[in-house]
């Protein structure tokens, strides 16, 4: 994996976390135990501090940079989904921010919260707790149910379970020509299933 020190900071990444070999890392980066960071994940800590907490997932595309003296935190079991974008905001605990979605300079998206895919939260921005974030602007419409807020806990969960699993087994490979007779499937919890 590219992991780069700056002006003498060098990113720090615990064994207990897994960062893919094309995600790179820049800096003032400080990464928890149990993270699990994506393909092509770009986190830059050459301005502002980056910091990924215990459990939390940053997931393939994904862009961290701040401002200087800035931070850009992602808090525990926070769960960042493909191609999102945090610039100098926090994630507070157990939140998720869908696909796509950007989150600017001094947001806050509370604990529990679901950010939509494609929303954007605009700078200084202070989104409730347990609430579904969604738009351009974004705004926190209603109060996620229990439902939704286990269906989040499974899926972060199931990255958490990730980090073990491409520790263990993921490794780079030559391509099979064609396909293995009886090719077994990938096997998850019922859970994790879209819901109709």
């Amino acid at each position: 994996m590219p992991i780069y020190q700056i002006d003498g900071l060098t990113p720090v990444v615990p064994e207990e976390s897994f960062v893919h070999p094309t995600a790179v890392l820049i800096g003032d980066v400080i990464l928890g135990k149990g993270v699990y960071v994506g393909p092509n994940a770009s986190l830059r800590g050459d301005f502002g501090r980056i910091v990924v907490k215990d459990g939390a997932n940053i997931q393939d595309n994904c862009v961290m940079h701040g401002f200087p003296e800035q931070d850009t935190v992602v808090e525990e079991d926070g769960h960042i989904g493909h191609s999102a974008i945090l610039h100098g905001c926090i994630i507070r605990r157990n939140a998720l921010v869908g696909m796509n979605a950007v989150v600017m300079d001094g947001a806050v998206i509370g604990e529990n919260s679901i950010v939509s895919a494609s929303a954007f939260v605009k700078a200084k921005a202070e989104m409730p707790a347990n609430y579904l974030i969604v738009g351009s602007p974004a705004k926190a419409i209603r109060e996620l149910s229990e439902q939704e807020l286990a269906w989040k806990k499974q899926g972060t969960h199931e990255y958490q379970v990730l980090v073990t699993r491409c520790k263990q087994t993921l490794h780079q490979v030559e391509p099979l020509r064609e396909v293995e007779p009886g090719r077994q499937r990938l096997v998850f919890d019922e859970n994790l299933r879209p819901k109709q």
